[in-house]
């Protein structure tokens, strides 16, 4: 596979060394396994698979629903990480082929400010947890929760400071430090969570678990809606993630091992984290004398120190862990795309972390009205990028890649179309994000589909402005080489 850049004048404006493509692909299954067990492993992932039972779902309803919405993931990972791992190049670089070589800085933008408010929420849970462990071994520090400064207590301010110097620290030495994190986070999330499950098991007795968590019970085509809502929600949860792939499939060996990586860090691992998150919150009724989706709650409450060590810390790395593979290295490339030569790969991760603490994600997160309104918003304009990216490289351009136009201002390369803009794929960005906000909060009952609807308008709007186009630019081109990959 010939991953050199030959036979153009590369752009400075295009290229780094992070941004160059890859050429020592060493990622084999393991590393993708442990890159999904990072993202699933956090307090939202735990939250988010308790929360379905509100829906009022039975157990086995939820699990049919838990397995649709991670199959519809894998699918749409598979697809997003292909362009990636065949060329060695992250998600900005890949958008270049659909939205020009300049105009790839919109869904990149669009993604990177998506990961500043993900990144400080995150940052957040983990300095809650952070603060658990803190009181435990210094009761006194209590006085210091008391009082605020926009929105957060001193205490606060500290677990929230220090979480954000931990994770700027293994962020600053790059990717072989973030590779060796996730590999080995992962299997001991599922030790210490193995053990957390056991002790509330034996507190609760198993025989007093009950797992109908939902106060009604829906039959019939109640049910089936209920249904349908919690499969997109499982899907839309993961579309942030899915979207940038390619900035970590680009280190992948093969597709076959990408593949594997990613079916075993899916369904695999995702119903298996929820089957334990699921047994925890249900042995909180007993234990406790209600229902607490809140795992941090979960471990404040409890009355064994060592549980309670195991437990914070478990949550402590499992969201740094999801906050670094999930939040700062796609904002590190996607602002890097903006002026490679100005703004590297560690700069790109601090804009983004600098910018997580100027939106004060603690008020966000503590207002569920703001954060049912971001999350809809993301998931409008996420859709379309999806539907435009795919299309555009399965069905257009039938998985050729252009390696050297991908790093060229040359205005006769393929990517280049209109000063670098490729207008077509935003006539077709727009409308489709429209839609979907539409959907969103006008047309309430598609509100929950969003992602889907914004996804298919924008591949079926793309498709149209572009099938009949690249057909005559293919038949007008036939006598040109390019560096294929």
């Amino acid at each position: 596979m010939n991953k050199e850049i030959t036979g153009v004048n590369v752009s400075p404006r295009l290229i780094n060394d992070d941004l160059a493509p890859e050429k020592e692909q060493k990622w084999g299954w393991y590393s993708i396994f442990a890159f999904w067990m990072s993202d699933v492993h956090s307090v939202g992932g735990y939250v988010f698979a308790a929360s379905l039972f509100a829906l009022g779902l039975a157990s086995w309803q939820v699990f049919v629903c838990l397995i649709l919405g991670i199959s519809i993931v894998l699918y749409f990972a598979n697809l997003m990480g292909k362009p990636g791992q065949k060329a060695g190049v992250p998600f900005p670089v890949v958008c270049r082929m659909s939205f020009g070589v300049l105009g790839a800085n919109i869904p990149a933008v669009i993604r990177g400010l998506i990961a500043v408010v993900w990144y400080g929420i995150q940052t957040f849970l983990a300095s809650s947890a952070f603060i658990v462990l803190i009181l435990y071994f210094a009761p006194e520090y209590e006085r210091y929760t008391e009082g605020s400064f926009l929105g957060l207590s001193p205490l606060g301010w500290f677990g929230f400071i220090f979480m954000w110097v931990t994770q700027a620290m293994v962020f600053m030495f790059g990717m072989g430090a973030i590779r060796k994190l996730i590999d080995w986070s992962g299997p001991a999330i599922y030790l210490a969570m193995t053990l957390l499950t056991g002790w509330m098991v034996y507190k609760a007795g198993w025989q007093n678990i009950d797992f109908n968590l939902s106060e009604s019970s829906l039959t019939g085509w109640e049910a089936f809606t209920q249904m349908a809502v919690a499969t997109a929600l499982v899907a839309g949860y993961f579309a942030g993630p899915t979207l940038n792939f390619s900035d970590f499939s680009r280190y992948c060996t093969s597709y076959k091992d990408l593949k594997l990586g990613n079916f075993l860090g899916l369904p695999i691992n995702f119903v298996l984290f929820s089957l334990f998150s699921v047994i925890i919150v249900a042995a909180s009724m007993p234990v406790f004398g209600e229902i607490i989706t809140d795992p941090i709650e979960t471990v404040n409450r409890l009355d064994n120190g060592l549980v309670i060590i195991l437990g914070a810390f478990t949550f402590i790395l499992a969201t740094i862990g999801i906050n670094i593979v999930a939040n700062f290295v796609a904002p590190a490339f996607d602002f890097s795309n903006v002026s490679p030569q100005k703004i590297s790969f560690k700069m790109g991760g601090f804009i983004a972390a600098i910018g997580s603490v100027l939106i004060t994600p603690w008020n966000l997160f503590n207002n569920p009205e703001v954060i049912h309104y971001t999350v809809d918003v993301l998931a409008a304009v996420i859709g379309p990028l999806y539907g435009i990216i795919i299309i555009d490289y399965f069905k257009i351009r039938k998985q050729e890649i252009d390696l050297s136009a991908l790093y060229t201002e040359d205005k006769t390369s393929r990517y280049w179309y209109q000063g670098g803009v490729n207008k077509k794929a935003v006539y077709a960005l727009i409308p489709s994000t429209a839609a979907a906000l539409f959907a969103s909060f006008i047309v309430v009952d598609l509100a929950h589909y969003s992602l889907f609807v914004g996804g298919i308008l924008g591949a079926l709007s793309y498709w149209f402005l572009m099938s009949y186009e690249w057909q005559l630019n293919v038949k007008k081109r036939t006598h040109i080489s390019f560096n294929e990959v």
